[in-house]
């Protein structure tokens, strides 16, 4: 009885790792459907508002003029902005667009939103490989530390795939979440220290700079700069030094992953019957 109960699990587990490779693969191809450059796009994206950001902040308000390598500086703060606002957003509509899906086929519901993360995921990689040519063109001296990118971009990974299943089972009830979270995106664009160096909010306000490093996206967008671009970088660590602030955007990383695993489940039963 318990070798049948295991192959039947297996053969459910295959099944599920079928589907969310297939889902993932759809994303990624419907992405760009229809447009000339296609995937060309996902690279393309981020460099076009880099070159606009940089020309305004840098070349004419110049405030990246302290920063050792700005250019590399701040097109990885606006590759992995890019990630989050994208990850989320997707994981926001994804049960609401496989409405057909969900109530032709019984499946767990969370492979849904995780397929629309990894498929974010993987523009990611794309436009860090954009980063690491930027890096050489301008001959930026990478040490050991950068392998520590992998954990903090898992980090950045996790907190987004959590906030992406509560957003996705908010939206099946609340559909206007969509445009709150939007504005609530443009907001927090200009409150992490993506723009301009946090050394500038520290001048003005160090209560305000701790505040604003308590977020584990602008945490981790500082140190992955640290680690990979410049030490010019002011990360938690050194704005909070040994207090036990410096584990508030782990502990936010945590909390949100336990609330929002606990929130979908309750409500993916109905998923169905809701869209």
């Amino acid at each position: 009885m318990f070798s049948g109960y295991m192959k039947i699990s297996n053969i459910m587990s295959r099944r599920n790792r079928i589907l969310l490779r297939e889902l993932i693969v759809t994303d990624f191809k419907l992405r760009y459907q229809g447009s000339t450059l296609g995937y060309a796009w996902s690279v393309l994206k981020p460099l076009f508002l880099f070159a606009i950001l940089y020309t305004v902040f840098d070349k004419f308000l110049q405030l990246g003029r302290d920063i050792e390598h700005f250019p590399v500086y701040l097109l990885l703060g606006i590759v992995l902005w890019g990630f989050f606002t994208e990850a989320t957003s997707n994981g926001l509509n994804s049960i609401i667009s496989r409405g057909d899906l969900i109530r032709k086929i019984n499946f767990p519901k969370y492979i849904i939103v995780v397929s629309g993360t990894v498929s974010s995921l993987i523009n990611l990689a794309i436009n860090l490989f954009v980063v690491f040519v930027f890096i050489l063109i301008n001959r930026v001296d990478v040490s050991w530390e950068a392998i520590l990118i992998v954990p903090l971009i898992i980090e950045l990974y996790v907190f987004a795939l959590a906030l992406a299943f509560f957003l996705a089972a908010l939206n099946v009830k609340l559909r206007d979440i969509g445009y709150l979270w939007e504005i609530f995106l443009q907001a927090a664009f200009y409150a992490t220290p993506i723009l301009y160096p946090l050394a500038m909010v520290m001048e003005q306000s160090v209560f305000a700079a701790k505040i604003l490093m308590l977020s584990p996206v602008a945490q981790v967008i500082q140190d992955v700069r640290y680690v990979l671009v410049t030490h010019d970088s002011v990360t938690i660590y050194q704005l909070l030094g040994h207090s036990f602030a410096v584990a508030v955007p782990f502990v936010i990383v945590g909390i949100s992953v336990i609330l929002a695993s606990y929130y979908f489940k309750k409500n993916s039963k109905t998923f169905a019957e809701s869209i």
